[in-house]
C-alpha cells in the first residue's frame, strides 16, 4: 500500500512539471479587445495598457501551442528565461511586460523556441492579421452579434474561413478573436476544442479610449 501512495506521489509530481516543450500540433493566436479587458481586469490593476495615450484595440494575449484536443501548459524547457528588455519589446503589441512574460512562462515555453525565436513568431503571427479599422471608429459602446465580429475578421483576411476563426465573451462583453495557425502560420481549421463561438446576440463592444 506505502509503494503505491509512493508511486501515486510521484505521478503527480511529474505531471505537475509540464508536457515535454515542442510537442504540439498547431498554434492559436489570441488576440484581446482591449477595452474589454481594461472594463473587466485592468482599470482595478491601474493597468499602463487601459491609459488613453495607449490607444489600443486588438492587443496579442499570446500565441498558444495546442493539441487537436487540449493543450500543453507549463511544459519542461531547457531554455532561459527571456530578459526583461525582451518581454518589454513586446509591449507594443500585448499592452504590457508582464503579459508578455507570463505568457512565455505559461504557454511559450511550449513551443520547444527559445524565447527571442518564439517573440519574433508571436509578432510575426500579430503582424499577419488584418484587423479589422471598422472598430477603431467607434465613438460610444454598443451592443452587436458576436458573429459579426467574426464576419468582419473573415472580409479584413481573404482565404480564412469560418471554421479558423472563433470570437469569445466573457461577461456579457467581446473579450477575444482566435485564430488556428500551422506551425508555419498558416491559417488551419481549429480543433473541436477550440471552435467555441459567442452566441450571443447583444454583446457589449466598448470603443478604444
Amino acid at each position: 500500500m506505502r509503494a503505491l501512495v509512493i508511486w501515486l506521489f510521484t505521478a503527480v509530481a511529474a505531471l505537475a512539471e509540464g508536457e515535454p516543450a515542442g510537442e504540439f500540433d498547431y498554434y492559436v493566436l489570441s488576440l484581446s479587445w482591449s477595452p474589454t479587458w481594461c472594463a473587466l481586469e485592468g482599470d482595478g490593476r491601474g493597468s499602463p495598457q487601459c491609459d488613453a495615450s495607449a490607444d489600443f484595440g486588438w492587443v496579442m494575449h499570446g500565441l498558444w501551442p495546442q493539441y487537436h484536443r487540449g493543450w500543453p501548459s507549463y511544459c519542461r524547457t531547457t531554455q532561459r528565461q527571456p530578459s526583461r528588455a525582451l518581454t518589454a519589446s513586446m509591449a507594443d503589441i500585448m499592452g504590457t511586460p508582464g503579459l508578455a512574460w507570463y505568457q512565455w512562462k505559461k504557454h511559450g515555453v511550449c513551443s520547444g523556441l527559445d524565447p527571442e525565436t518564439y517573440y519574433d513568431l508571436a509578432r510575426k503571427a500579430f503582424e499577419g492579421v488584418n484587423r479589422p479599422e471598422v472598430f477603431r471608429k467607434l465613438d460610444k459602446p454598443v451592443t452587436l452579434p458576436a458573429s459579426l465580429i467574426e464576419e468582419a475578421f473573415l472580409k479584413a483576411n481573404p482565404g480564412w474561413e469560418p471554421d479558423m476563426l472563433t470570437i469569445t465573451c466573457k461577461a456579457g462583453r467581446i473579450q477575444e478573436a482566435r485564430l488556428c495557425l500551422s506551425r508555419d502560420l498558416a491559417p488551419v481549421p481549429c480543433g473541436r476544442d477550440t471552435v467555441k463561438d459567442c452566441t450571443m446576440q447583444d454583446a457589449l463592444f466598448d470603443p478604444i479610449r
